[in-house]
């Protein structure tokens, strides 16, 4: 009797703890949709000077539109724009001299050496554009984000008025396929459900950094301090480890919501996206396939044990399943909500009722990254990623 009554409760017991941590993730995603600083179009005028740093590799289609949007900053007056075209295959350095035209603030710069041993591709890039910059301020962009007139000189202020070595504006994830609707979402739901992000915007401590390498803006001074993009040269998420090697020097890093005046399409279809995913997801969570296989059960509890509890159970357990089923929609939305920084659209609520299906997608990724690193197989624009180093690091953590 009382084996039977323990192995009935236990569905229900399972669903309750699954719908615990949906609920628990809403609720940090609606702190942060409350708390979380945002760039927004206020005027802003910056009197430093400042230099714009842009790696690109392959990026002739779209390089152009970021070039022109530099082109029409406001408020920045003594503003110095450098590209980088690294090595590539495509007509990029051609395309982003033609969008620079004779604008005298910008240069375009071309790279046809590959990067030393030790190095990726992109930390090599950004080092070697940032070796000559004795400007105050120092931006890092990606090719593929697109700027309103105002997103440059709102950042820099962010920067000086918080007096951090870092200020990572977070771009709006634009998603124009299902594989993307899917799977870029889950970047910023991946904080915003879990880090109340004022608390960790005023911590220290490297694991609760949230950096995004689409759009990076650093205090020269801080950056050098710390050995630049030398100091995470093997990184496949040089982004995340720069600010945590920031922190540990002591040195305060911020993340602000910036989709009003930021966003980017970072993979472009499923193929894309798979092979930009597989590049550098085996890396998370400590690189291991034990941390993956923590998260995943976490995963399961909290976002698949739910919703089949909804459509399969009956009673208490079905409730609780709608319950936590529904905490994660509205967890989605809250996120997408916190990085658009506007209504949302359609789409976006049908991707958010498909949660379950992005978790999936998400750990299908993860799992082909391990099995690609685990090959030899990882690689990125033609490029071999070579995760030696970076699983050295991981493993001294």
């Amino acid at each position: 009797m009382a084996f039977g009554q323990a192995e009935s409760l236990s569905p229900f017991v399972a669903t309750r703890i699954g719908a615990g941590i949906a609920v628990s993730g809403a609720a940090i995603a609606l702190y942060n949709r409350i708390t979380v600083r945002r760039l927004t179009n206020r005027p802003a005028s910056v009197i430093e000077p400042v230099t714009v740093c842009v790696p690109a590799r392959d990026e002739a289609t779209r390089l152009p539109w970021l070039i022109t949007d530099l082109r029409a900053q406001l408020g920045v007056a003594r503003m110095t724009v450098l590209v980088l075209d690294d090595g590539s295959t495509d007509d990029t350095f051609a395309a982003a001299t033609a969008a620079a035209g004779a604008d005298p603030r910008i240069t375009v710069l071309r790279n046809d050496t590959e990067p030393a041993p030790g190095w990726t591709g992109k930390a090599a890039a950004c080092a070697r554009l940032a070796e000559e910059v004795s400007t105050p301020s120092l931006v890092f962009l990606d090719a593929d984000v697109r700027l309103a007139p105002q997103a440059i000189a709102g950042a820099v202020t962010a920067l000086r008025k918080q007096q951090v070595a870092l200020v990572s504006p977070w771009p709006r994830q634009r998603a124009e396929s299902v594989a993307e609707a899917l799977v870029q979402p889950l970047l910023c739901w991946s904080w915003a459900a879990s880090l109340p992000i004022s608390v960790g915007n005023r911590s220290l401590r490297p694991s609760t950094a949230v950096a995004c390498g689409q759009f990076l803006v650093f205090d020269t001074a801080a950056y050098r301090a710390v050995g630049g993009h030398a100091a995470v040269a093997a990184s496949v998420t040089e982004d995340l480890d720069i600010a945590r090697t920031l922190r540990r020097a002591g040195q305060h890093t911020v993340l602000v919501a910036a989709g009003s005046l930021a966003n980017t399409r970072m993979y472009t279809g499923a193929a894309e996206l798979d092979a930009g995913y597989t590049r550098w997801l085996w890396s998370a969570y400590g690189g291991t396939r034990v941390g993956g296989a923590a998260v995943g059960i976490f995963a399961a509890l909290g976002y698949w044990l739910p919703p089949l509890a909804a459509v399969l159970g009956h009673g208490a357990v079905r409730r609780a399943g709608l319950l936590g089923y529904a905490a994660a929609v509205i967890g989605r939305l809250l996120a997408r909500s916190t990085e658009t920084g506007g209504p949302l659209a359609g789409a976006d609520v049908i991707a958010a009722l498909a949660h379950p299906f992005s978790v999936a997608a998400y750990l299908r990724l993860w799992v082909r990254s391990h099995r690609a690193r685990r090959r030899g197989a990882l690689e990125w624009k033609g490029r071999v990623v070579d995760t030696a180093g970076v699983g050295a690091r991981l493993a001294s953590d």
